[in-house]
């Protein structure tokens, strides 16, 4: 596969000791500017491409319960109109929990996920043989990694294991926000029978955003933060990391594990 044009460009570099200039392939990375009722609601630094899913998953992760996103009718770059009935201006106000430097403590930020996200009951379980292998299933479909080396990639895949959604973006956040607004369109929320796999680490913000979509099983090749497992534990979701060479550390609800 080749990486789509917008999602990568090319630059010199020098090729130290050697010291010969070659061209090579970085990930692009441009601001989006999500809008809901003309009103600028959030901008994020992020990968061109696939946008208003971008802005549908970052809406329902944030609560604010979007019907529709698309391009703005002023057709203004970098730029995607929202349309959410209810949504409140005055929410405009409050302070993201999202944020690692929001200064929100631990528990405020579990308490704010309950409000917008019900504690994941399903009884979707997996065999181990299957959950190591979904990390390298989401890479085949790397494409700008590949080429680039610099971008994230999340993927939602169905109890057989089978792929069917992946996307990649310099933020590791907005991946993820794609495939739920992905999901959002396909009518496929909430991700009760599904599987979240991303290529990174499993910060809080990760799961917050797989609570809020309902799925009960958060795979990842990189290690989780503390308030990543907290939040997994209190919402109910099945939290994998390290998951590498055939194994992984399960850190909540390992029940869902079949070994």
């Amino acid at each position: 596969m080749e990486a789509p044009p917008y999602s990568a460009a090319a630059v010199d570099v020098v090729r130290l000791p050697e010291g010969r200039t070659e061209r090579d392939q970085v990930a692009v990375e441009e601001p989006l500017e999500i809008r809901i009722g003309g009103n600028p609601v959030a901008v994020t630094m992020r990968t061109p491409g696939h946008d208003e899913e971008l802005a549908l998953g970052f809406c329902i992760s944030e609560g604010l319960r979007p019907a529709a996103a698309h391009l703005p009718a002023d057709l203004a770059a970098n730029t995607v109109d929202v349309e959410a009935p209810e949504f409140d201006l005055g929410r405009l106000q409050r302070s993201f929990y999202t944020s690692s430097s929001c200064g929100v403590c631990g528990k405020g930020a579990l308490e704010a996920v309950a409000v917008e996200a019900a504690r994941v009951e399903s009884q979707l379980r997996i065999p181990l043989a299957l959950v190591v292998e979904l990390p390298d299933r989401l890479r085949e479909a790397q494409a700008a990694f590949a080429a680039t080396g610099g971008l994230h990639a999340s993927g939602l895949f169905n109890a057989e294991g089978e792929l069917l959604c992946a996307r990649e973006d310099v933020g590791r956040h907005n991946a993820l926000d794609k495939v739920i607004g992905w999901a959002f369109g396909a009518d496929r929320l909430p991700l009760a029978d599904a599987v979240l796999c991303v290529s990174g680490r499993l910060s809080f913000e990760l799961v917050q955003k797989a609570a809020v979509a309902g799925c009960p099983l958060l795979v990842a090749v990189g290690a989780p933060s503390s308030l990543a497992v907290s939040l997994a534990q209190d919402r109910g979701i099945t939290l994998c990391g390290f998951v590498r060479s055939g194994k992984a550390n399960v850190y909540t609800e390992a029940w869902r594990i079949e070994h």
